[in-house]
């Protein structure tokens, strides 16, 4: 082995030397040695004239060596994987984008991208107390500045002591570190009113979209009939289309219900069950609650029926919760599926396995960079669990940085220190401005013809049906593309307005979406939905659906 080594390494050398004539073994040492075989030099011409000719003679003979990795021989999973939130519309958009930086003229002079729930690079600033913990983390001796709040380093010294060497650039356990994970726990058990929580439950994740395609990795096997079958809310948050085809599992589709503000209907849940027996073996139902694309908030009834038909069909219950500061509705209120699983009693309680998923990309913080996560699973086979951890090694850890973030989440400034009044009031201030914002939005669509929008209840986004003349239906059909990917592609060309087509989050057969974030300043949405509402005008009466 040594010597192959040294063979490699005189190998670099000689290449090296080849290119640098002026320096020899003579200049270099002073010292004359006598030839023993070919001269490294000659060596290292060899070798690369040899590698030379052979691709001139590739060249003459009219081919070239073909690429191992083509689109004949890519994995046909990854294929199959579409991400409508940043698919060729938001490509499009960029286009424009440096189009305009360049000197380009359009009938506008920005691209507002209102595609993607990306609080920061909207305009939303940071909460100062997480930054603050996180830069002492970051950076320790920032520990003897005045600048920063004891309560602040408080917290980053505690989280420091936990990682090795007390660096945050160093690796954590697996499932994250130890004090955060119990951080996490006696968060749920607060918020969840006493709810018990088990820290070794908690594991750290990076991002929400982590823990959701891990949960996923170990549930879905089987071929033919046997296939897992993966039961996900339509419209859905596209992850889950992409994952699922990506690990060649079966998408077993229920509809919210649109009439009743996208509520979670039980009926639909036993018909798209029942209907998936037949080609595919149903594990696991996900549920995205507050809802993504569609801003609902289901109700602690809803959530009662989902377990009871999970528990009922044993299912694995995944439950997307990433939005659960996002309650703007004043009579609706977040509840946790496992809180409500543990009110419906020990028999419940103690059998269902769930995993519910949290993040740092979301809620009032918005720090999508950060990639900070958690999933906490309950019920799971102790065995099953162990595969769980050996998985979560593979990837070494959740970034820490990530990790430190996301405890500030669940550890944040309490009203006996110093950082909770300014902590309050830029929480309350977001909230606020969201709260605000889904209403505007609500209430400023509703008002155009051929476009119905629910009310937002939560999370970020709206998700209008539009009407598209059938006269445009035919013109989209021609071009082959679905016909909301032809109104947002008008929309983004002729006013910079980056929307997300219903079609790539799904969609009943026969109605046309488009979703949007509510994240622009205020100033900015209104601009937002006022050029909306003049193109969707101007689109009807194009198209002759107006009278």
């Amino acid at each position: 082995m040594y010597r192959l080594q040294s063979l490699a390494a005189r190998s670099l050398i000689a290449g090296a030397l080849d290119q640098c004539t002026p320096f020899t073994l003579t200049s270099l040492t002073g010292v004359r040695h006598k030839s023993q075989g070919p001269s490294v030099e000659k060596y290292g011409q060899t070798r690369f004239l040899t590698a030379e000719a052979k691709v001139s003679a590739g060249r003459l003979n009219g081919k070239m060596r073909e690429k191992t990795l083509s689109m004949d021989t890519l994995n046909p999973q990854v294929k199959a994987v579409e991400y409508a939130v940043r698919g060729p519309i938001v490509l499009k958009a960029g286009e424009i984008e440096k189009y305009l930086e360049e000197g380009g003229t359009k009938p506008f002079s920005e691209v507002i991208k209102a595609n993607i729930g990306d609080a920061h690079a909207m305009g939303q600033q940071p909460i100062t107390f997480l930054r603050q913990v996180v830069a002492l983390c970051t950076f320790p001796e920032l520990m003897d500045s005045p600048s920063f709040p004891e309560d602040a380093k408080w917290r980053a010294l505690r989280i420091l002591q936990g990682c090795g060497g007390h660096s945050l650039g160093s690796y954590s356990a697996s499932p994250g570190v130890e004090c955060i994970r119990k951080d996490i726990a006696a968060y749920i058990e607060q918020r969840d009113e006493g709810v018990p929580s088990d820290w070794e439950n908690i594991y750290l994740t990076t991002g929400a979209s982590d823990g959701i395609m891990t949960i996923l990795r170990l549930l879905v096997s089987g071929k033919d009939s046997s296939r897992t079958g993966v039961m996900i809310p339509i419209p859905q948050y596209p992850l889950y289309s992409a994952a699922i085809s990506e690990m060649d599992a079966v998408q077993v589709n229920y509809y919210l219900d649109e009439e009743n503000c996208w509520a979670l209907d039980i009926n639909e849940l036993y018909r798209a069950y029942q209907a998936a027996k037949l080609h595919c073996q149903p594990r696991v139902i996900c549920i995205i609650n507050p809802g993504n694309p569609t801003g609902q908030v289901q109700s602690k009834k809803c959530i009662e029926e989902v377990l009871h038909f999970a528990y009922e069909e044993n299912l694995f219950v995944m439950s997307d919760e990433v939005y659960q500061d996002n309650v703007y509705t004043p009579d609706c209120q977040f509840h946790s599926f496992k809180k409500v699983l543990y009110e419906m009693g020990p028999e419940y309680f103690n059998s269902v396995e769930l995993a519910s998923f949290h993040s740092t990309s979301k809620g009032y913080t918005g720090e999508c960079g950060f990639r900070g996560g958690y999933m906490e699973v309950i019920n799971m086979d102790p065995e099953v669990k162990a595969q769980l951890v050996k998985l979560l090694s593979v990837r070494l850890c959740p970034p820490l940085a990530g990790q430190a973030a996301m405890d500030v989440i669940v550890n944040p400034p309490q009203p006996d220190e110093h950082s909770y009044k300014q902590f309050h009031q830029e929480k309350s201030s977001v909230l606020g401005a969201l709260a605000d914002k889904a209403k505007l939005t609500e209430q400023i669509l509703n008002a155009v013809p051929g476009i119905k929008c629910n009310p937002v209840q939560g999370a970020m986004y709206a998700f209008p049906r539009i009407f598209i003349p059938p006269k445009a239906v035919e013109e989209a059909k021609a071009l082959g593309m679905q016909p909301d990917m032809f109104y947002c592609l008008r929309l983004l060309e002729e006013t910079g307005i980056c929307v997300v087509p219903g079609s790539g989050f799904g969609q009943k057969d026969g109605t046309h979406h488009f979703r949007m974030t509510i994240l622009p300043s205020i100033e900015k949405l209104k601009v937002l939905l006022g050029k909306v509402r003049d193109f969707h005008i101007s689109f009807l009466k194009e198209y002759s659906a107006l009278e």
